[in-house]
């Protein structure tokens, strides 16, 4: 959509014409004369010449390199489709657990018995796909913590790193505690003004490594504002064949700290959820989905391209024509006045 962003200057587009009559008129050179009684029979003629001026191809140039000027100072512009503003999410880390015990073949994707971490994988794929706007950044922690991605908008790199980890990569045992320290390191050097932080920790067993102990982790959490939702992940039932024949049911999430990450969650304004299938897994993302919704992009605004150039560019080259035309006659009449 075209439009003026100063249509107001148009007011000025009939100057020419209404300061014509208060000019004074020019004053010509002749060579010779011719003394009459009367001009009046000179008065067709005159007025003849004045139309024929007013029409001649100069003053059309002259008047459409004016229209051109005063076109140009209303400055007009392209208005663009409307189009959405992204706005700034929040900064979202991932701490998956690599231990050992996530090798543990207790959940089902696709129909076959998978391990933990490849269940995780699945479904925080889907989620990080999902979470458009966010800055989302990946720690991996066994045995000690790293940060594998650092906060960035770019998504496809968050989830192929992620799905490059494999179990062990961080060793065996598990650093819960220095999982959240370098979340909370990443924060301090952000700074308060950096909008909300959250920290989405999934593990399936107890914090049996690192230097920092998990409650202490949550406490600076809570002091640099890091909103921390802990997941359990872990089948409460599994039947392994036994020594004597036949099958036995165990508990092969035993040795998950509910009660610590239940705490870790509380400290920093978080919840705890546990995920004991790879449904339930889907629906705890889907939940830290809600609590945390993606910022919509706002709509309304348009992009504005001006043009004013042309005109302007068009008016002057316009202009540069009738000097080089009159410049070319003022020649012309010198070389015929000395021959």
């Amino acid at each position: 959509m075209w439009s003026l962003a100063w249509p107001w200057v148009l007011v000025v587009l009939p100057l020419p014409l209404l300061m014509r009559p208060l000019l004074p008129e020019a004053k010509g050179l002749s060579e010779a004369g011719l003394r009459v009684p009367s001009l009046d029979s000179f008065a067709t003629l005159r007025d003849r010449s004045d139309a024929e001026s007013l029409l001649n191809w100069r003053t059309c140039v002259a008047l459409l390199a004016w229209i051109l000027l005063v076109v140009a100072a209303a400055r007009p512009e392209k208005i663009g489709d409307e189009l959405d503003v992204p706005v700034a999410g929040r900064n979202l880390m991932l701490a998956v657990d690599l231990s050992g015990s996530m090798d543990q073949k207790d959940f089902v994707l696709g129909n076959r018995r998978v391990d933990r971490l490849t269940a995780t994988k699945a479904v925080a794929s889907d989620f990080i796909a999902r979470r458009e706007g966010d800055r989302i950044g990946l720690i991996l922690f066994g045995e000690r913590a790293y940060l594998q991605v650092p906060l960035t908008l770019d998504r496809e790199t968050v989830n192929i790193l992620l799905m490059e980890a494999f179990i062990g990569l961080a060793g065996e045992k598990t650093a819960i505690g220095d999982a959240i320290t370098l979340a909370v390191r990443r924060v301090y050097e952000q700074g308060k003004d950096a909008g909300d932080q959250v920290l989405v920790l999934l593990t399936d067993g107890a914090n049996t490594a690192g230097e920092v102990t998990p409650i202490k982790a949550a406490e600076l959490a809570q002091q640099v504002g890091l909103r921390i939702y802990t997941i359990g992940i872990g089948a409460e039932r599994l039947e392994i064949s036994s020594l004597a024949g036949g099958r036995r049911p165990i508990n092969p999430s035993a040795d998950l700290d509910e009660d610590t990450l239940t705490r870790i969650a509380q400290l920093t304004g978080g919840r705890y959820f546990r995920a004991t299938d790879t449904a339930s897994l889907q629906d705890i993302y889907r939940l830290v989905d809600e609590l945390e919704p993606v910022e919509e992009p706002e709509s309304g605004f348009r992009p504005v391209k001006s043009y004013y150039f042309w005109p302007l560019g068009s008016a002057l080259a316009l202009v540069a024509l009738l000097c080089l035309v009159n410049l070319l006659q003022r020649v012309a009449m010198r070389q015929s006045a000395e021959v």
